[in-house]
């Protein structure tokens, strides 16, 4: 699959079908991948990606630290994840398009609208993660990872990652990392070097600003309520994706459409069916 340089940082992507472009940021947590949309959850059962790519030329991408994407060490932010789709946009040479998240993709495409209205022509927010249950397991993630890194080093860390294929979602000890550290031997030999406190602080601090509230995290209220760019909203129903976090983004943007389905009446005919009168009429 091609490969395109953002912000320094190499991501992995494809692009599938024909028609308006749809970029979408991926589900999966911290392993996000352009797999997860055929492979995580709800989204393997629903054919969404296939469904779409019959109208729009889809752009779907791992996520950086993710996948076969690159990455670096840094107190990663939304912002940065916006960064990286923005950049992506720009190497394939489109100016505008609909985005669409699954899941925890949902904070970066609120987080991208506020940034670049001028650059969205829809939101599809696709079971977005959020609710109190949702914070209180990343803060948890964050801690094992550091408790880990702190009582036995950041070598360790790298021997961890390297005798296995888990990611930071089913096992937090091996850091948010993980994936660059398995898949580029430099990186690996860099991040065991690093100081430990100064990572320590580092990773403390990412945890603080990305899950910073009981709700969908990525953008704040008071610029959503000003976006007018048009959205449609699906609620999820579990600790991760709580129905809350949906009515809370129904809430916030002015321009949002709620599909009130349970997940049990989210089916393969059913919801690809709403994206695709949703994107229709934008």
């Amino acid at each position: 699959m091609p490969t395109a340089v953002v912000d320094g940082i190499p991501t992995r992507y494809e692009v599938t079908g024909a028609g308006p472009p749809l970029l979408m940021f991926s589900p999966g947590g911290f392993d996000s991948t352009l797999e997860s949309w055929r492979t995580v959850g709800i989204y393997r059962r629903l054919g969404l990606l296939e469904h779409l790519s019959a109208s729009y030329t889809c752009i779907t991408f791992d996520r950086r630290e993710s996948g076969r994407s690159g990455g670096r060490v840094e107190r990663v932010s939304w912002a940065d994840y916006v960064a990286q789709g923005r950049g992506l946009l720009d190497h394939l040479g489109i100016e505008r398009a609909h985005l669409m998240g699954g899941c925890v993709g949902c904070s970066t495409v609120a987080a991208f609208g506020v940034a670049h209205p001028d650059r969205v022509l829809s939101m599809v927010l696709f079971s977005p993660a959020g609710g109190v249950k949702y914070r209180l397991k990343q803060h948890s993630r964050f801690v094992q990872h550091l408790t880990f890194a702190e009582a036995h080093g950041l070598q360790a860390v790298v021997d961890l990652v390297q005798g296995t294929d888990k990611g930071f979602t089913a096992d937090p000890r091996i850091g948010p990392w993980n994936s660059v550290i398995r898949t580029d031997p430099d990186f690996a030999q860099a991040y065991a070097q690093l100081d430990a406190g100064r990572y320590g602080v580092l990773v403390s601090g990412m945890a603080r600003v990305m899950f910073d509230r009981d709700t969908v995290p990525g953008a704040e209220p008071e610029d959503l309520l000003r976006l007018d760019v048009p959205a449609l909203i699906v609620p999820g129903q579990d600790e991760s994706h709580a129905p809350s976090a949906a009515r809370y983004l129904q809430e916030c943007l002015p321009a949002a459409q709620y599909w009130d389905v349970p997940v049990a009446e989210q089916t393969a005919e059913t919801a690809p069916a709403r994206i695709l009168q949703f994107l229709a009429g934008r």
